[in-house]
């Protein structure tokens, strides 16, 4: 995976513009355009951004996707909002992360169905609790 450019993980080179100190994102969400050649478009995008020891600090969102969810008020999301976010999206952020399912399993030692069916009933444990 390190030789390869791959866009689901990237780790920065230059300062990011989210508002956390982050070194590296995980692409949970971006358009398809060819399957077979995995041509992504970014019209619609989820990054997952992290801090330099792989913590998470929060996604970050289009704007055609904060303009098609207007129950938030900003691209970056944390907390709750974060939660609730990607509980809207998670059947595609799924089939998203199942292309890449090899990194995947790298990064989290589980596959995407399986990570995310477990995320789902954690998450909604999280946001009922708060």
């Amino acid at each position: 995976m390190k030789d390869q450019k791959l866009p689901f993980i990237r780790q920065y080179v230059r300062a990011s513009q989210s508002p956390w100190d982050d070194s590296s994102t995980i692409l949970l969400l971006a358009d398809v355009i060819d399957k077979q050649a995995l041509e992504l478009g970014f019209t619609n995008y989820v990054y997952l951004h992290r801090d330099s020891a792989g913590s998470v600090l929060g996604i970050s969102i289009s704007q055609q996707l904060l303009a098609a969810n207007p129950e938030f008020l900003q691209r970056y999301l944390e907390g709750v909002e974060m939660y609730a976010f990607l509980l809207i999206h998670i059947e595609d952020i799924t089939n998203f992360c199942s292309l890449f399912s090899a990194e995947f399993e790298q990064l989290f030692m589980i596959k995407p169905s399986e990570y995310f069916a477990a995320a789902e009933d954690s998450w909604l444990r999280l946001i009922e609790s708060s």
